[in-house]
């Protein structure tokens, strides 16, 4: 009688072990999509900055090369006349 009644006893909390995990699985899904979610457009967010950036030191850089060009003619002008 001892034996049946301990392997009822195991069978019972091998199956309260076994219980419906769904809620919980569906909940972790909705916070994976979420924060995968948030990493797409801080990734996409991020591109934009260093796009804007690269497009800021392409206008600087070809400013920067006006002003070179413009102190060569000067240059060359002075040592033309002296």
């Amino acid at each position: 009688m001892k034996k049946v009644a301990l392997t009822v006893a195991v069978l019972t909390l091998g199956l309260a072990a076994c219980q419906d995990n769904a809620p919980d699985n569906n909940t972790s899904t909705v916070n994976t999509v979420e924060t995968e979610a948030a990493s797409d457009v801080n990734s996409a967010g991020n591109a934009a900055d260093n796009a804007l950036d690269a497009a800021g030191n392409a206008v600087e850089s070809a400013g920067n090369a006006v002003d070179n060009a413009a102190n060569a003619v000067d240059n060359a002008a002075d040592n033309a006349t002296h």
